[in-house]
């Protein structure tokens, strides 16, 4: 199984997509698919992103597998501490569930909140 990675975005905010393929691809034949397909759907795509619109052609077309959360199996949290380790959800959270008259339905962005520990010690 060979690996490949679609990344898209800025130094700030940028999102990846894995894809698996069983027969390799090398480099630079791959950069040039992409680029086709990007040339192709960078002005019609209907998916969230542009990285996403061109991993479902790799995968229809090009025999890529995308590996997306659909995908997961089993999602672990690993720590070094023993109450931080624990088998994670799979499902989303209720709360996570858009309400049809949700007034960001249809923008063009996406965003995350993340509430990081006032922890100095970790560097990341």
């Amino acid at each position: 199984m060979f690996y490949y990675e679609l990344r898209e975005g800025d130094d700030d905010v940028f999102a990846e997509l894995l894809l698996a393929r069983e027969d390799e691809m090398y480099p630079e034949p791959f950069f040039e698919l992409v680029q086709s397909i990007r040339h192709r759907v960078q002005d019609t795509f209907t998916q969230g992103t542009l990285i996403e619109a061109i991993a479902e052609e790799l995968e229809q077309d090009h025999e890529f597998i995308a590996i997306s959360d659909e995908r997961l199996t089993a999602s672990v949290n690993v720590s070094t501490a023993d109450a931080d380790n624990f088998l994670g959800s799979l499902e989303p959270d209720e709360d996570d569930e858009t309400d049809e008259s949700d007034e960001s339905e249809g923008a063009d962005y996406r965003g995350i909140f993340v509430d990081f520990p006032g922890d100095d010690t970790r560097p990341n």
